[in-house]
């Protein structure tokens, strides 16, 4: 495993994808997508986490960490990003690959536990990459959950979803939308959307 990482340190670029499908045949439910996420889509996410805005930005799902780059290129500073994963291979990845960061491995659906004395500070944005489609029902809800707890009023919760036709409103009732575009370069098309807490 050492030596696989090691590996992809070297070449993190090319080497995504050989990790991120050796996870995807691990756990495919969990995954949720069959490529990395593009440039454009990482780009696209990052934009709209307001530079000035108080609180952490709290990236769920890190993968190789496409959006993660994408966020730090974007001038989130790395004092204020906390990514969530829970594969602890991908973990493992992202640590050396972002050794900055806090990486933290664990489940979105207790991320108020996982975030632990940090939460207090408040979160300003989430940047989730999670399949809620994918997963089982009152998962998605726990996770749905958390982002009400956790998302100060004003707040951002930034997700794409593959269902181009958007998310479900009932699944953020405590959320409005204020945007919901669709990624074409990304393998497959993806939509972006925004909500922002109530």
């Amino acid at each position: 495993m050492k030596r696989f990482v090691k590996v992809l340190l070297q070449n993190p670029g090319a080497a995504s994808l050989a990790l991120f499908t050796r996870e995807i045949w691990a756990n495919p439910r969990a995954m949720g997508a069959a490529c990395p996420s593009t440039p454009s889509l990482a780009s696209r996410m990052a934009s709209w986490v307001p530079l000035d805005q108080e609180g952490l930005v709290v990236e769920l799902g890190g993968g190789t960490g496409a959006v993660t780059t994408a966020l730090l290129k974007h001038g989130v500073p790395p004092w204020k990003l906390v990514v969530v994963e829970r594969s602890p291979t991908l973990v493992n990845h992202l640590r050396q690959r972002f050794p900055q960061l806090r990486v933290i491995q664990g489940d979105a659906a207790h991320l108020t536990q996982l975030l632990g004395h940090d939460h207090a500070q408040g979160i300003g944005s989430i940047v989730s990459s999670l399949p809620l489609r994918s997963l089982h029902p009152a998962t998605t809800r726990a996770i749905s959950h958390q982002f009400e707890m956790l998302i100060k009023s004003g707040g951002l919760l930034i997700q794409f979803t593959y269902n181009l036709r958007g998310t479900r409103d009932r699944l953020l009732p405590c959320f409005r939308r204020v945007s919901s575009k669709i990624v074409w370069g990304n393998l497959p098309p993806a939509r972006v959307e925004v909500f922002e807490r109530e």
